[in-house]
């Protein structure tokens, strides 16, 4: 059923959080949130970093256009409202005079921003030490001057110390003791994010996507989430939109698909490192899996994480 149909909500999320909690990084504030005006059909993506964002831009962008050749980059298409990389304004204005439906990305949590009726949301989950390890990478890869530059100098160089290999710093990983609102890229961030969207995945308009799922199914999963979305397409148009959200397709494309602003990353190509999945267990004996899922159980839900994990 689209999300846009009307039925009952069963109450599963009701009296939670009425008010958005802030949550504040060197790059990132979702206050920016605050007095957003709202179009009916919005599609508002909510992701970790590193758990399919870019691709479920790309996605959403085919299903909208319906075109594999999309009329304007990507981050142009579908910006980063909370990126404090682009000033707010300049975020507002570029949403405000798209005449399409729109595609906005966050990091930010559901609690983190309003949960509009007339808008749809997107949770992509994706195993945990997999985004890790893509995460680690990433961080090699940012242009860390370049962000502290664009941001007003408030970008932190924590990360341009030397790291320890991926393996110790995924080890330290999973047992770092941090608040989500401290740390949302951390396990504990990572678990509330999606613990947050697994309370409210009765609602119509909340809709959650795995990670594997896309990549064992693209097609099925693109057609079920046009479903939802009340997205009509074209039989012959199909052939064309998947293969254009294919990770081998967005690779090629990467000057207008990679996400950020000119300078960013320092080498556009490599922010499509692997796209697969199994990375965090190829790293890890099983005790030290064990380890993990005995932390990752202190942190979520069995049901969500039975989803996660599978």
């Amino acid at each position: 059923m689209p999300w846009c149909q009307s039925r009952p909500r069963d109450g599963a999320y009701a009296g939670r959080v009425s008010t958005p909690r802030r949550y504040r990084s060197d790059e990132e504030d979702s206050a920016r949130w605050v007095g957003f005006p709202f179009r009916d059909g919005d599609i508002v993506i909510s992701t970790r970093s590193k758990s399919g964002t870019t691709w479920m831009q790309m996605v959403c962008a085919l299903l909208v256009f319906q075109t594999p050749d999309l009329p304007a980059p990507l981050s142009q298409l579908s910006p980063w409202l909370d990126w404090l990389v682009v000033p707010r304004a300049d975020v507002y204005e570029r949403l405000e005079q798209q005449r399409h439906r729109r595609v906005i990305k966050t990091h930010t949590p559901l609690d983190g921003i309003p949960v509009d009726d007339r808008a749809a949301y997107l949770v992509v989950g994706r195993h945990p030490l997999d985004m890790a390890v893509s995460l680690y990478h990433q961080g090699d890869n940012l242009n860390r001057e370049r962000i502290r530059e664009l941001t007003g100098g408030h970008a932190s160089g924590r990360h341009q110390q030397t790291r320890p290999p991926v393996r110790d710093w995924l080890l330290t990983w999973i047992d770092r003791d941090v608040t989500p609102s401290d740390q949302l890229d951390s396990l504990p961030g990572v678990m509330w994010h999606l613990s947050d969207a697994w309370a409210r995945r009765q609602q119509p308009n909340i809709i959650l996507v795995h990670y594997d799922d896309l990549s064992a199914d693209l097609e099925g999963e693109m057609r079920t989430l046009a479903t939802r979305l009340g997205i009509t397409v074209a039989d012959e148009a199909w052939p064309g939109l998947v293969k254009a959200a294919t990770f081998a397709e967005m690779r090629a494309a990467v000057e207008r698909a990679a996400p950020g602003s000119p300078g960013i990353l320092k080498d556009p190509a490599a922010f499509f490192r692997r796209g697969t999945s199994g990375a965090g267990a190829e790293l890890l004996t099983s005790d030290e899996l064990q380890h993990y899922e005995s932390r990752a159980r202190a942190l979520a839900p069995p049901d969500l994480l039975t989803w996660l994990h599978r």
